[in-house]
């Protein structure tokens, strides 16, 4: 490609011989390869001064954790993103993802054009085209991507573009089996859309209405709405407490609905200032404001077709509440900075632990939002009002522990009674972070009352005071058979012999009903 100017304009041209020299310095930086990730970056380098092809990124696939991971990007590209390298796609995920499970090269005349478009990197001018074609392995296999972004559009030319990186392609995936781990391999095409269909199962299977831990009165009352308005497009306001399960609630909604496969788009109202909160919900224009270097599409665009959850709903602006009205009602909106109105096709699922009708009574709230949003209403109660589920809970969170510490954990009866004592007012996000921090202080994997350790001790029941308490005042007499053999235990230091005499019984009766009653004695 040269550089040339007609009528005050300058263009580019795809030249035969700028191709001829950017292929073999791209062959002389690979001959002297040494180390991988500098050599891929000379590579995009090569393509950038060279072939004219900006934002280079290669990708490669490492089969053991089924991931492609970013392996270089241009220079300058990466000293804007320290962090690319912790950028994953999965088989199928996004423009790339997609390459690599088809074994095929994309091209795109314009990239805003595509939905698959993640932009994780944040680079890509939308204007533009995009092409990205795969590294091949062993086998007509793929084991990465290269992909880059043209300088100008000239779709005509879009085929020896491509044709010319898939060439740039082959000989770099010679060199990267030549100098990467067996372990960085692509798995079959059939394989790729098994990956997709275990990812589909395993998100059913995380928001499926079996995994919705309580058996209390009002968990099954709350379980049976979220059952019922799944099967809806019906706007759903959550309420609750923080840590009560908002968003958990929000993602069984949608994975149980007719919306499934499309989008689940997430949107923290509370995490950024008003006038950041128009340009992240309904995107901008390039030129838009300051910084706006690019179009970039908002959380209504990508969430269009699928659902879109608003949290923290009551900490929005006036000015914003009037702007959510609008496409709520409409289902209509503009970018910022831009005249074209766009319509999309979103289900809002909302959610607030604040009392709205009261902040519509100050004027905080809009009114007509407010109507607009309590379609369905969904009210979570607090923990401290299901304690029957606590037992429940704590057995589902301790193996949920166990899985993530790859190691086995247990909690003790005793240690269950200590947490049945406690208010949580910070709900069940409060007892998950209880167990896990007990989990790290246990060694031994047995979770029991000496590493259970509360936020707000304040919160614990106090004990009755009497003038003159009786010797068995200690032991709840509505307590079954194995819990008042636990309780005379915990008083007895976990003494078997001093057990048996709380309990007007003999030390053999006692080691008789821990043995039978499966009860987890303490390393002393």
């Amino acid at each position: 490609m040269t550089q040339r100017t007609e009528s005050g304009t300058t263009v580019w041209r795809f030249d035969l011989s700028q191709q001829f020299t950017a292929m073999q310095r791209i062959s002389v930086v690979l001959s002297r390869a040494t180390e991988i990730g500098q050599t891929l970056q000379e590579v995009l380098c090569v393509l950038h001064n060279d072939a004219f092809m900006q934002h280079g990124m290669i990708c490669l696939y490492d089969s053991k954790q089924a991931i492609l991971s970013i392996e270089a990007l241009q220079e300058a590209d990466q000293q804007l993103i320290p962090g690319s390298s912790q950028i994953r796609y999965r088989p199928g995920e996004g423009l790339v993802g997609t390459v690599l499970s088809q074994g095929q090269s994309l091209v795109l005349p314009c990239v805003s054009d595509d939905r698959r478009f993640l932009d994780r990197l944040g680079l890509y001018d939308y204007s533009l085209p995009f092409i990205a074609v795969p590294l091949m392995g062993p086998n007509s296999q793929p084991i990465g991507v290269l992909a880059a972004q043209p300088m100008a559009r000239y779709e005509e030319r879009l085929p020896a573009c491509t044709r010319f990186l898939e060439t740039v392609a082959n000989l770099v995936a010679q060199t990267v089996r030549l100098m990467t781990p067996p372990s960085v391999a692509s798995p079959p095409r059939a394989a790729a859309a098994q990956i997709a269909s275990q990812r589909e199962c395993a998100s059913s299977r995380a928001f499926g209405f079996e995994n919705m831990v309580g058996k209390s009165a009002a968990m099954r009352q709350t379980l049976e709405i979220i059952r019922q308005v799944s099967r809806w497009d019906t706007t759903v306001l959550v309420r609750g407490e923080s840590g009560t399960g908002k968003e958990l609630i929000a993602n069984a909604i949608h994975h149980n609905s007719p919306r499934a496969a499309a989008p689940f788009v997430k949107f923290n109202c509370a995490a950024l200032p008003d006038t950041l909160l128009e340009s992240e919900l309904f995107g901008h224009e390039k030129g838009a404001f300051t910084g706006a270097v690019r179009q970039r599409k908002g959380r209504f665009e990508l969430a269009d077709g699928g659902t879109l959850f608003l949290d923290e709903i009551g900490e929005s602006s006036a000015s914003f509440q009037a702007k959510l009205l609008r496409i709520l009602q409409e289902g209509e909106m503009e970018r910022v900075g831009g005249d074209e109105t766009l319509r999309v096709n979103v289900r809002i699922i909302a959610a607030t632990n604040r009392n709205l009708e009261e902040e519509v009574r100050l004027g905080n709230f809009r009114e007509d939002l407010y109507y607009r949003l309590n379609v369905m209403p969904i009210s979570l109660p607090p923990l401290r009002e299901r304690q029957e589920d606590i037992v429940e809970l704590a057995h589902f969170l301790v193996r949920k522990i166990a899985q993530n510490q790859n190691r086995t954990l247990r909690i003790s009866d005793g240690a269950i009674r200590l947490l049945m004592s406690y208010s949580w007012p910070g709900n069940v996000r409060e007892l998950e972070n209880c167990l896990e921090r007990s989990a790290v202080m246990s060694e031994s994997g047995l979770i029991d009352r000496d590493v259970i350790l509360f936020h707000h001790r304040e919160n614990l029941p106090k004990p009755p005071q009497t003038s003159a308490p009786r010797e068995e005042s200690w032991l709840d007499q509505n307590l079954d058979e194995r819990q008042r053999l636990i309780a005379a235990l915990e008083k007895a230091g976990w003494v078997q012999a001093k057990a048996a005499r709380l309990l007007g019984m003999t030390p053999r009766q006692v080691a008789y009903r821990i043995q039978t009653m499966d009860i987890a004695m303490p390393r002393l």
